[in-house]
């Protein structure tokens, strides 16, 4: 990639999608949202645990193995291992289950939208660049044109056709057309820098896109574009609409969580355990060894627990209405989003319009002006008008080169944009990505 000679748009969104720091943090929500979902089905297993003490007892204490008085000193180890399984918990952990999806799915979607948004910026980025590339173009030609009116000027002085004054007006305008080439390549670079920066390209600056300026729109949209059928099309496929609704429905299932924890809890426990003590003796009072304290002192146990809860403080209570609150703010959130989305796409179809109308506007003022700048420019060479009046012809040529191009450039990002929110492939993407 560095190597290349130019960079195409599919190759700088490519790139800074693999490449953009800010992008991994949402990558990285998104393996944790996958790992909590992941847990939320191991927690349908029995917990198993193993315990195992030893301890030296002094003085005078309770005998373990008989419950007796014992006044000597002695120790004793002990090994168990117990496993339980929660048989209803009032559906916790399956609507648990559930609302772990949905969050995933959310960071998923939520990091999808991440990229489309860095795949715009890198798109303005990218015509920003075409942009000052044809201003560029646009500011050397200026200075061409001013040069050889300089170089005129200059021989006809010599001729004595004209006066030195008329150099000094030739020698300003071309400082001033050099000065704006100046000010052109360093809006360029300016440009590129953001690029670069956007794409996370390093030990680069001046970048090489494929420009083409002089490309020219020839065909325009005839049909009516309507924002309300391109919104239809846009919420069902937009990364945040769906995770919007992703999280609404996770905000569900957490519901159903709270309110779970207000049924009574069954579970099943067993377990296995033994152990040795020194105060166990035969009848000759030597103590029994490990292996046969072991094997006497073993002990197994299952059983049912229920516990029914009464009373916690009114705390199981304040949760279901604090996430009832919570769902109500994950369904207003959809809202604003779509909203917000809705408010876009006006805002890009009015754009639209309106810009296709400059552009024809801007067309006609460039031709005009050029034809303008012609006549003008055969005029001074015959000295039927001064360098100031050519120079206003000339700088009116060169702005309406600028709106034409800023107008055509503009147009091309907005419909792109448009094209994407319509579902028509913009990007070398996965803009429909399905979350599995």
């Amino acid at each position: 990639m560095f190597s290349q000679e130019t960079w195409t748009l599919d190759d700088c969104v490519s790139y800074a999608l693999e490449h953009n720091l800010q992008l991994n943090d949402f990558k990285y929500n998104t393996e944790s949202s996958r790992e909590t979902y992941r847990q939320s089905f191991r927690n349908l297993l029995p917990s198993v645990t193993a315990f195992s003490d030893y301890g030296i007892r002094f003085g005078r204490s309770v005998d373990p193995n008989d419950n007796s008085i014992s006044d000597t000193e002695f120790f004793t180890n002990t090994y168990s291992l117990e496993a339980s399984l929660d048989l209803f918990q009032g559906f916790q952990k399956l609507n648990g289950i559930k609302a772990s999806k949905f969050i995933y799915k959310a960071t998923e979607e939520e990091t999808l939208q991440q990229k489309f948004l860095l795949a715009f910026r890198v798109m303005q980025a990218f015509y920003d660049i075409q942009f000052f590339e044809g201003s560029l173009t646009i500011a050397k030609e200026q200075e061409s044109i001013s040069q050889t009116n300089y170089d005129l000027v200059k021989k006809q002085i010599e001729l004595g056709l004209m006066a030195g004054a008329d150099l000094y007006e030739a020698e300003s305008i071309l400082l001033t057309d050099k000065l704006s080439v100046t000010q052109a390549d360093n809006q360029l670079k300016a440009a590129k820098l953001i690029l670069t920066q956007e794409m996370n390209l390093k030990g680069t600056i001046d970048i090489s896109v494929e420009v083409n300026t002089s490309k020219e729109i020839t065909n325009p949209e005839t049909f009516e574009i309507r924002s309300d059928s391109i919104f239809d099309k846009a919420k069902d496929f937009m990364p945040i609409i769906k995770a919007g609704k992703f999280r609404e429905e996770a905000a569900k299932k957490q519901l159903a969580v709270e309110r779970g924890k207000l049924y009574p809890t069954l579970s099943l426990f067993t377990g296995y355990g033994t152990g040795y003590y020194e105060t166990i003796t035969d009848s000759l009072g030597v103590i029994i060894p490990y292996r046969d304290q072991f094997r006497d002192n073993s002990f197994q146990f299952i059983g049912l627990s229920l516990s029914i809860p009464i009373s916690n403080g009114w705390s199981s209570r304040s949760s279901i209405k604090q996430q009832k609150i919570a769902q109500l703010r994950a369904e207003n959130d959809l809202a604003i989003q779509e909203q917000e989305l809705y408010e876009t796409i006006q805002d890009i179809v009015q754009q639209y319009e309106a810009l296709q109308i400059e552009y024809i506007q801007t067309k006609k003022a460039m031709e005009s002006q050029s034809l303008a700048f012609t006549i003008a420019q055969k005029r001074y060479e015959k000295g039927l008008i001064n360098s100031i009046d050519l120079f206003t012809t000339k700088n009116l040529f060169a702005t309406a080169q600028n709106q034409n191009l800023m107008v055509r450039l503009s147009l091309e990002v907005n419909k792109s944009t448009l094209d994407f929110y319509r579902g028509l492939p913009v990007f070398n993407m996965d803009a429909n990505a399905s979350v599995k």
